[in-house]
């Protein structure tokens, strides 16, 4: 009755091994009883834990080794006994037999045994022991529920076996038993065996009978339960990940921006290693004329060695809902075993295996990068949302982690591309959600790219050419995807920071503009090294887009731009719907007889005052006005030093940094130069060096290479045109006063000091914000000298009123942050 518990506990697991372990548990706990049935009954109990002991740690370390767990068996046993339950009621279905999923049905049934045996064996209860078996049997059931097809069969074979136990525990007592007395004895030897064997056939009769009866009515019963069992998964809370790991997009900027980080060590062997040719940048596969043959995407490799893309991409995770703010996984994930489930399989897709051998080293959080679709994890113990394929270790990636994935590529027919369909429908909508509050200039860009290319194809290839000519890559682009930072992306001003990013704007605002003209669509973050073995570095680190096809499955595009290639401007090709036209002049002024005039007879006199008391009031109510403005003045002054000290001494690194940089926004919006709220860290470094003389941060004209930052003590005269290109001398001299120029001969004014350099502090923020963690305590130190350089700098530049009004204004006390 334990084995068929078993069985039924079986139809999770991916192999019969969990039945065999629960039968093995069974037949050495009964095993043990019967053995020790001469021995007093207080010495079984502890002989048959001793044998549950050396039972479940040889199961234990079967399953260790088969599943490849790394670690030894003592550290191996302890988390599987602290999480065996959790674990087995959250694993992805079928349940791989591991550790900590074996290691609760084992020792429920060698329990189960023990206390069966005991009961109705030695203590001759044969009824109340069955209720051990029973209670197994029907827990089995429980903790399978809906996952497993049904089995009455089963269920039918358990009540054979205790009607069986039933019907030979009630057998006549003989010598050294307890019970009634043989109705034969006293009877000759014939007659006897002849009664016997009339009772033993009766018996078996009804015993048949029952049984045929029983599998006569159970069909007809079982059909007349309509509820589905219940999932006792659906009380358990699987795995969950931070918001890094939830949102791994926002880490690109970071990567970038530390491009000689190593994340990964990387050894690809097996048949998949050789890399293949490629496809063209828009997609996944050549055009059908084959003309334009470019490098390669996620689901075709890159051959040439010249090609900086070449090798085969690996996938960190995969991002399929987004609510107008962020992209997120959006994934249920399941604790799997060595082997994890097969997709449905796409039809006549050529399929290759990649073999790949991970060293963990500078790459953090829970997400664990392979090669798509992964079959098969070695070395380290996993959790898997079949849906996205994306995988996760739940106790974190550490440094020194190393596992081996096996993963199966599918390779479609790509030249299909240009004329397969899409699908719809309630199973992807949640990859052509358009959430309300996207801008009408990107809505705009969206019908103009489907007005002309009305295959889903040509959609996809269209969006995916127009990002690639008309924006630029840079690695200091600020990080986010919202639908306000999208739109800056497509259509702010070049020299405002706009038409510029990583490859976090390319495939966020690829993937909008693509669900905008009904394709659905998805964005992956991973990591593009050059070669299969090696490092993997931060530069490595990739964003891209994917639209689902029918036949042919989720397809990559490329709208990254080619190297040393020159955008075009977006006015040349994106024809925005004009506005509505101005009222002419006539009839936007107002008339002369709406305006107010003012004449000397409309003008009163002011009244003398009439009363000896009157000089004496407002002196005695002017002094009180007064005393009270100091009092109110000499409290500001406190709170925004206090104010300051806070910001700049107290919290961790990160904080001071943080608070740093909004002494720096303070003094803008004091001088009345405030932020705008797009802008990003070195931009608004830019903002607050043009913000000392008041000019503009750089002329339309002017083109700077990204990633270069102008140093602030750079000298530049007004009415003086700067040849493009042309490099400043750091630490110049700059005309004092205003800024002009010197006489009118042309020799320059007197020099002033150099501009504190707002550029370090931008770099601080980012580090503070993209690294967390790194930040230091001479930086944050280094933070707050500079913030302070800086406001007092931009403080000494205004009329004497304004210095005066600087420390008593009370905005900095209450500006939303």
């Amino acid at each position: 009755m334990i084995g068929l518990a078993g069985v039924v506990l079986g139809g999770v697991y991916a192999d019969p091994l969990a039945s065999r372990l629960v039968l093995g548990a069974a037949v050495g706990s009964v095993g043990v009883s019967l053995a020790a049935r001469r021995l007093p009954s207080w010495l079984v109990a502890p002989l048959s834990v001793l044998g549950l002991l050396g039972y479940t740690a040889a199961a234990l370390w079967f399953t260790a080794q088969r599943a490849d767990l790394p670690g030894p068996l003592g550290t191996v046993a302890a988390d599987a006994a602290r999480n065996g339950i959790p674990r087995l009621l959250t694993a992805l279905i079928p349940v791989e037999p591991m550790p900590d999923t074996v290691i609760v049905p084992v020792v429920a049934a060698w329990l189960a045994g023990l206390a069966g045996a005991e009961v109705g064996i030695r203590a001759d209860r044969v009824l109340l022991g069955l209720t051990a078996p029973v209670a197994l049997y029907a827990g089995a059931l429980y903790v399978v529920g809906p996952n497993a097809d049904s089995t009455p069969w089963l269920t039918v074979a358990f009540a054979a076996a205790g009607a069986v136990a039933l019907a030979a525990g009630g057998r006549p007592a003989g010598p050294g038993r307890s019970g009634p007395a043989d109705p034969g004895d006293g009877l000759a030897p014939g007659v006897r065996a002849a009664l016997r064997a009339r009772t033993l056939a009766s018996t078996a009769l009804g015993l048949v009978v029952v049984l045929g009866l029983a599998a006569l009515v159970a069909p007809v019963v079982a059909r007349q339960v309509g509820t589905t069992p219940v999932d006792p998964r659906r009380y358990v809370q699987p795995p969950q990940v931070e918001s890094l790991d939830e949102n791994p997009l926002i880490r690109i900027s970071g990567w970038a921006l530390n491009p000689d980080q190593k994340l990964l060590d990387l050894v690809t062997t097996g048949p998949g290693a050789p890399v293949a040719a490629g496809a063209p940048p828009g997609g996944a596969a050549p055009p059908p004329d084959g003309e334009g043959e470019e490098p390669t995407d996620e689901e075709e490799p890159v051959g040439e060695e010249d090609d900086p893309r070449a090798g085969r991409r690996i996938r960190l995770a995969v991002l399929g809902d987004y609510d107008g703010v962020t992209w997120r996984v959006g994934a249920t994930y399941r604790n799997a075993g060595r082997v994890l489930p097969e997709p449905e399989p796409l039809p006549d897709a050529r399929v290759t295996e990649v073999v790949q051998r991970i060293t963990v080293d500078g790459l953090t959080g829970r997400l664990l990068p392979a090669v798509p679709t992964p079959r098969e994890v070695t070395g380290a113990r996993v959790a898997y949302d079949q849906a996205s394929g994306t995988l996760i270790r739940p106790e974190g990636l550490s440094r020194g982690l190393t596992y081996s994935v096996t993963s199966r590529r599918e390779e479609a027919d790509y030249g299909l591309l240009p004329s397969a369909s899409v699908p719809a429908g309630a199973e992807v909508a949640r990859f052509l959600r358009v959430e309300p509050g996207a801008p009408e200039q990107m809505q705009q860009l969206a019908a103009q790219l489907a007005e002309d290319n009305g295959a889903p194809y040509a959609r996809a290839d269209a969006i995916a050419t127009f990002l690639a000519e008309h924006y630029r890559v840079v690695a200091d682009a600020p990080s986010g995807h919202a639908y306000p930072n999208l739109n800056f992306f497509l259509f702010g001003p070049v020299n405002g920071g706009g038409q510029r990013g990583t490859s976090e704007q390319f495939a966020a605002a690829f993937a909008v503009l693509g669900r905008m003209t009904g394709l659905p669509t998805r964005v992956v973050v991973g990591f593009q090294p050059p070669s299969g073995t090696g490092p993997v570095r931060g530069a490595d680190a990739l964003a891209w887009p994917e639209v689902l096809f029918d036949g042919l499955g989720w397809v990559s595009f490329d709208p990254l731009p080619k190297p040393n290639t020159r955008p075009k401007p977006v006015e040349q090709d994106f024809r925005p719907e004009p506005e509505d036209p101005t009222p002419p002049p006539e009839e936007a002024t107002e008339s002369p007889e709406a305006t107010p005039s003012t004449t000397p007879d409309a003008q009163s006199a002011p009244r003398r005052g009439t009363g000896p008391g009157t000089p004496v009031l407002v002196g005695s109510g002017t002094g009180g006005l007064l005393l009270l403005l100091t009092g109110l003045a000499a409290l500001v002054v406190g709170l925004r030093r206090a104010q300051r000290r806070r910001r700049l001494a107290e919290g961790s690194p990160a904080q001071r940094i943080a608070g740093a940089w909004r002494e720096v926004t303070d003094a803008l919006r004091l001088a009345g130069r405030p932020v705008p709220e797009h802008l990003a860290a070195t931009e608004v470094a830019e903002h607050a060096r043009s913000s000392l003389d008041g000019a503009p941060a750089r002329h339309p004209g002017t083109a700077r290479h990204p990633g270069t930052a102008q140093h602030p003590g750079t000298a530049r005269q007004q009415g003086t045109a700067q040849q493009p290109g042309a490099g400043r001398r750091p630490g110049a001299g700059q005309p004092s006063g205003t800024g002009r120029a010197g006489p009118a001969s042309g020799s320059p004014g007197p020099l002033r000091r150099s501009v504190p350099t707002v550029d370090d502090l931008a770099t601080l923020v980012n580090l503070a914000a993209f690294a967390p963690g790194h930040a230091t305590d001479d930086q944050a130190r280094r933070a707050g000298e500079l913030a302070v350089a800086y406001a007092a700098e931009l403080r000494a530049g205004r009329p004497w009123w304004r210095r005066l009004l600087w420390s008593l204004h009370p905005g900095p006390l209450r500006w939303r942050r």
